[in-house]
């Protein structure tokens, strides 16, 4: 299984990167986990959009899910097979209202999150996490690596089961201190404290705020996780099973 890291900003994208975005192949297989904005070409680079297998959105906004649109033209106009998408319901309404026509139910077969299925050689599980709006935190889990990611969310105890374990676990740390009043969006030593948690084998930082100090970032996530802490990075990738589970940290 590998990962590949499409887009890493939060809001709106930095010169030269994207919003939330993720390829995950296995056995062929092709998914991606959100289509922020940027996102679409830099996919297009690694997978055309008619080798796409599974779309996975994790809410609504559309530093996660305006890209949807573009993969959608480019398999409506290719005659693609239709596809599984899952998504929280918003990310259709959404949609819809930006372009009505082509609608996505002509190139995904549409499968609401949260919630439980099998895609390809996956195992998706949804977690609804808090947010400004409804977001589902997954996981995908296959006989060999789980990846767990959550999307947007605040601290939360449902953050420690979406993790648990994982190869991998990719967690938002938009913020540099906490909110005051509900928690909606996490820190990076939020992230590190939560993927400590859940006894992910590796964490990887994501969703940051544009002009954010990555490096910062990840030594402050490494205050509170033990395990080796990744910042995303536009192109990097991830294998699974790692060769190397000890401590390290990337800027």
């Amino acid at each position: 299984m590998k990962l590949t890291v499409l887009g890493s900003c939060g809001a709106w994208p930095e010169p030269g990167r994207a919003c939330s975005g993720f390829l995950l192949e296995h056995e062929g297989f092709q998914l991606v986990v959100d289509l922020g904005f940027g996102v679409a070409s830099r996919l297009f680079e690694h997978c055309p959009a008619e080798a796409l297998d599974a779309v996975v959105i994790t809410h609504e906004h559309p530093d996660h899910c305006v890209d949807l649109n573009a993969v959608l033209r480019a398999r409506y106009y290719a005659e693609a097979p239709r596809i599984p998408l899952f998504c929280t319901p918003g990310v259709v309404q959404r949609l819809s209202a930006v372009e009505p026509r082509p609608p996505l139910a002509a190139s995904f077969d549409i499968v609401d999150l949260p919630g439980s299925h099998e895609v390809g050689p996956f195992r998706l599980t949804g977690v609804l996490l808090p947010h400004h709006v409804p977001n589902a935190g997954v996981r995908l889990t296959t006989k060999d690596a789980t990846v767990a990611y959550t999307g947007d969310t605040g601290p939360d105890p449902a953050l420690a089961e979406l993790g648990r374990a994982a190869d991998l676990f990719i967690v938002e740390a938009t913020l540099t201190t906490p909110q005051d009043g509900p928690r909606t969006l996490m820190t990076a030593r939020e992230a590190g404290r939560w993927g400590a948690r859940a006894g992910a084998k590796r964490l990887m930082l994501s969703h940051f705020w544009p002009g954010s100090d990555r490096a910062q970032a990840v030594r402050d996530a490494a205050t509170e996780f033990p395990g080796a802490v990744i910042c995303a990075e536009e192109g990097a990738s991830v294998a699974f099973p790692a060769a190397h589970q000890g401590r390290e940290t990337h800027p």
